[in-house]
């Protein structure tokens, strides 16, 4: 068949690369494909209200597609083997037919044959699934091209701009960097914050939080505004002392969709000092509080506090539940991270916080579970008590999560030998071949061996026939020494 002229085909295959930031060569590779699909569809619809579709999943999969940018058209190629009988057009070629071009054609070799429909032949809905292909295709390499410049992205934090809104997530454009195209990204309803007033065109950080392959829509960009990664950035960026390293957060606890509409969002961060001179929690709140009101307009007024992080856990449990006054603090079990913090009683309700959020975030900062104790009412040996009830169940559950693991480990050895013995009666070929493998091996180590040691006994009897002569020599030499003694003697 001849070329199929595409008029103006190298102007399209530009204006693509242009509209979706797409090399040429994508491009060209998307449109093959597309054309491919389309002759697919063809060959398929001549079947239509005749018989049943006799084309399996991979029947085409020998087709090609071949782009003509100087003619601008393009061929649909066939790769054929050559038989003897034919049995599949669409595969194979008598070698009688091959014979009357190509003399030294055998059989087995593949030819490539043009097998390129008219273009009237190609139909409405051969185009129709072309076009369809060729937009999905290149969706699906814009979607690879994003998911491949945003996933070693050094700097998480990006500045996003409403778009639209889809349900309860909100579409946002990003850029990954100066003087790349902004692509699309979902901020979804968890990852928002309830202070935000999100319209079109408003401008927001956000944190790149994964790029993950959502199924029939290719690599996705998910971005939050409640991430406490995000609270980490903006200290970054506002505290000089954490740029040169003398300042270090060490943990973040936040809060930042309650359960509650009555309770607002809320941040716990645990700042240390690499030097002595320097004090952390003022270098982050900085002179009457200008570096940390840059974090909180940022956050939309978000409460955030920021405490000083201590190796000892009772100053580091005392510290985190700023702004309350603690009396005391019990670790009344170490092992199980258990502390009873006493308060005065004008301090119980600010330890523990509108609905617990205070005490919450302490006992995720510090990752000890706290109970806040009016230090007036407080029954040390009641309270001892109880906590060793506790610290009986939990050894208890302790021990029991032992004794499953170990049970499961007996398990799965018992099932190694069952299998092991069942392998030894009913060998699988993949053993069998291994083990012709293995005996192949120690057959070639005994070769060598036997080599070595042959060389080794010829170098032995080399090294002794060596010996002999020279004791021989030497013999005859001593002897004509006598000799020429008992000469001179007489």
């Amino acid at each position: 068949m001849a070329l199929v002229i595409l008029p103006g085909l190298n102007n399209l295959i530009e204006d693509i690369s242009e509209e979706k930031k797409l090399p040429t060569q994508v491009v060209e590779a998307a449109l093959r494909e597309a054309l491919l699909k389309g002759y697919e569809r063809y060959r398929r619809t001549l079947y239509l209200g005749i018989s049943e579709d006799p084309f399996e999943e991979e029947y085409f999969s020998n087709f090609d597609v071949g782009l003509d940018l100087e003619e601008e058209g393009y061929r649909v190629l066939a790769s054929k083997i050559i038989v003897e009988e034919v049995e599949s057009e669409d595969h194979q070629i008598a070698l009688a037919e091959v014979m009357q071009v190509a003399d030294d054609a055998q059989i087995g070799d593949t030819v490539v044959l043009d097998v390129t429909p008219e273009k009237e032949d190609f139909g409405r809905m051969a185009a129709a699934t072309t076009k369809q292909v060729l937009a999905q295709k290149l969706r699906d390499q814009q979607r690879r091209m994003i998911q491949e410049e945003f996933a070693d992205l050094e700097d998480p934090v990006l500045t996003a701009r409403v778009i639209r809104f889809e349900r309860q997530s909100i579409i946002m454009a990003v850029s990954s960097g100066l003087g790349r195209p902004e692509v699309e990204a979902e901020l979804p309803r968890r990852d928002q914050l309830p202070n935000d007033n999100y319209r079109a065109n408003a401008t927001f950080k956000v944190f790149l939080k994964e790029v993950s392959e959502v199924p029939r829509r290719g690599p996705q960009l998910f971005v939050s505004r409640s991430n406490a990664g995000l609270v980490v950035y903006l200290f970054e960026n506002e505290v000089p002392e954490i740029q040169e390293g003398s300042v270090r957060i060490v943990a973040v606890a936040r809060e930042a969709n309650p359960p509650s509409r009555s309770v607002g969002p809320r941040t716990k961060v645990a700042v240390d000092s690499i030097e002595r001179e320097v004090d952390p929690v003022g270098a982050c709140i900085g002179a009457r509080g200008s570096r940390i009101q840059q974090v909180v307009n940022e956050l939309r007024g978000e409460k955030i506090d920021v405490i000083r992080w201590s190796a000892d856990p009772t100053q580091y449990i005392c510290n985190s539940l700023s702004p309350a006054r603690v009396e005391m603090v019990r670790l009344v079990d170490p092992e199980g991270q258990h502390a009873h913090v006493l308060v005065p009683p004008d301090q119980l309700s600010l330890a523990i916080g509108r609905e617990g959020q205070n005490v919450r975030l302490a006992a995720r900062l510090t990752g000890w579970k706290i109970d806040i104790k009016n230090s007036q009412e407080y029954d040390q040996t009641a309270e001892d008590s109880v906590v060793a009830e506790l610290i009986s169940q939990r050894e208890e559950e302790e021990a029991l999560q032992r004794e499953a693991e170990e049970r499961l480990a007996a398990e799965q050895a018992t099932r190694a030998e069952e299998d092991a013995r069942l392998r030894e009666l009913y060998p699988l070929a993949e053993d069998e071949e291994n083990e012709e493998n293995e005996g192949n091996e120690a057959k070639n180590d005994d070769y060598v061996e036997d080599q070595t040691a042959d060389s080794n006994s010829v170098e032995n009897e080399l090294s002794i026939n060596n010996i002999d002569t020279e004791t021989q020599t030497e013999s005859m030499e001593d002897d004509s020494q006598e000799d020429t003694d008992e000469g001179g003697t007489r």
